[in-house]
């Protein structure tokens, strides 16, 4: 039987970073629960553990993102057709519970519809959890009760997917459980969480993240898959991680992952694929059809230059754009003094797929909002960016108003829409260029500044390197010596410590 000195829990506890030490943006906010060195934290061993503190904050202000659409709730989503903007209340949910079918009991994907879709326009599983949201919601009387019902239905599930999300982002950095609490407070995060169904895919990635960083790549590619099954852009995580497994020679656990990935989104996606091909494709061919559409860099580039970009146009430049972009983050992956961390590439090609898509809508910040948790755990930048978030959510929400408000103009004309998506643009981009300075100045990392090399790396944490470009066989001085603690390759020693805040 073990001694009581080899079971406590602080003997298998990490040594965990205090944001208020290290962030003074985080001191500063600190003083409101009792100052950076916690004078009113429990130490120790106490139930408030990190990350139950950063799933009731998720949960608290996910329920302030609801409390903020009371006003559509009560009537702007029902009576008027500006009023759900000029409160900024507006969500997909109750207005596609009748305009997709569910109010009438049709099934996705098999069923035709009579309105302006002839199919359901989402991924496969995500009209699985818009299916059984419907069967949740009372099937008969008035509309306007079943589609509040359907909104409160699909809330209590998505408010499960924004716990999910914020508690992985807290345990896949072990020793920095607190950054978590980037995710639970994010104001983007509680404003667009109900707009749309983005949540199950975003928590989905989360978790498959939280499997990579503990070493399970089978699991890990599974939970991409699914999360692929319901949004599109989940599988582009898997470019990062060939070129990270290919720098340290990991290919078992590359593959695994892939294999993983491939089987899940095909289970789901199979069975639908053959017994409705139409309306399975729909969601396809409707992403190829889109035209440019709000917030995106065609948009903001043909009202600037007053041109006409048409969707074949925008199209090819997505993907010419997008290409380039994958291949500047493998170069710089296979070139960078030190290897990378996973989640700091995973941030990086999310963006540049949101910066070269043909869309930008709100709720889109989500895919985000963990992976920059991830990537850049520093609050003046994750601030900084989420201020631009909240400024071209306004935006979008006050033109609308403009433009269905007829005369009246009521709301923000068409330049001030332009302001809204350059701060969306430059946001975004500003958190990328220092995500990628980070990569090539690695001591102004605040994960390696505390002494970790990839904590959410899972088998590539602390692994050597056996195929590098460049200049990365010979980094230079200040890559490998900053000012803070520094990580020895393979070494995964943790010490002891409590984890106040």
């Amino acid at each position: 039987m073990p001694s009581a000195e080899t079971t406590r829990a602080s003997v298998h506890e990490p040594d965990r970073v205090r944001p208020t030490r290290e962030d003074e943006v985080a001191a500063a906010g600190s003083e409101l629960i009792g100052g950076p060195i916690g004078r009113r934290a429990l130490l120790g061993t106490s139930w408030w553990t990190p990350v139950r503190v950063v799933a009731l904050v998720a949960i608290g202000m996910f329920v302030l993102g609801m409390v903020q659409k009371l006003p559509c709730y009560d009537s702007s989503w029902f009576f008027g057709a500006s009023s759900q903007y000029t409160h900024a209340c507006y969500s997909d949910i109750p207005h596609l519970y009748q305009g997709r079918g569910f109010a009438d009991g049709l099934v996705p994907y098999f069923d035709k519809l009579t309105g302006d879709m002839d199919y359901l326009e989402y991924p496969v599983l995500t009209g699985v959890f818009m299916e059984v949201a419907s069967w949740l919601t009372p099937g008969s009387g008035a509309l306007q009760p079943r589609e509040q019902t359907y909104w409160m239905v699909n809330a209590g599930m998505l408010l499960v997917c924004a716990v999910v999300i914020a508690v992985c982002t807290a345990r896949i950095h072990r020793r920095r459980p607190w950054d978590g609490l980037l995710v639970a407070l994010a104001p983007a995060f509680a404003l667009t969480a109900t707009i749309n169904w983005d949540l199950l895919a975003v928590a989905l990635l989360a978790a498959a993240m939280l499997m990579w960083s503990r070493g399970r790549a089978l699991a890990f590619g599974i939970l991409v898959g699914l999360a692929t099954a319901a949004k599109f852009y989940p599988f582009l995580v898997l470019g990062p991680l060939l070129v990270l497994c290919w720098r340290a020679g990991k290919w078992r656990e590359f593959w695994a992952a892939m294999l993983g990935a491939v089987g899940a989104w095909l289970a789901v996606n199979v069975p639908v694929m053959f017994l409705a091909p139409e309306g399975w494709a729909k969601f396809y061919r409707f992403s190829q059809e889109r035209g440019v559409d709000f917030g995106s860099v065609f948009l903001f580039i043909s009202r600037w230059l007053n041109i006409e970009i048409t969707k074949d146009v925008a199209n090819t430049c997505a993907m010419i754009m997008m290409l380039v972009v994958c291949a500047g983050i493998a170069a710089m992956t296979l070139t960078a003094p030190r290897r990378p961390r996973f989640a700091q590439l995973a941030f990086l090609i999310v963006a540049a797929f949101i910066l070269t898509n043909k869309v930008y809508s709100p709720q889109y910040v989500l895919w985000l909002v963990p992976l920059a948790a991830l990537a850049r755990p520093r609050w003046r930048d994750f601030l900084i960016w989420q201020a631009c978030e909240v400024a071209y959510f306004l935006g979008i929400w006050m033109y609308l108003a403009y433009t269905t408000s007829g005369d009246a103009h009521k709301g923000l004309p068409t330049e001030g829409y332009q302001l809204a998506i350059a701060m969306h643009l430059l946001g975004t981009l500003y958190l990328c260029a220092v995500v990628v300075r980070d990569i090539f100045m690695p001591e102004r990392d605040m994960v390696r500044r505390a002494g970790d090399d990839d904590p959410s790396g899972g088998v590539l944490d602390g692994a050597p390197d056996v195929f590098v470009l460049g200049t990365a066989a010979h980094p230079p001085r200040h890559a490998v010596h900053g000012d803070g603690p520094q990580v020895e390759w393979g070494s995964r020693d943790e010490p002891t410590g409590d984890g106040s805040l």
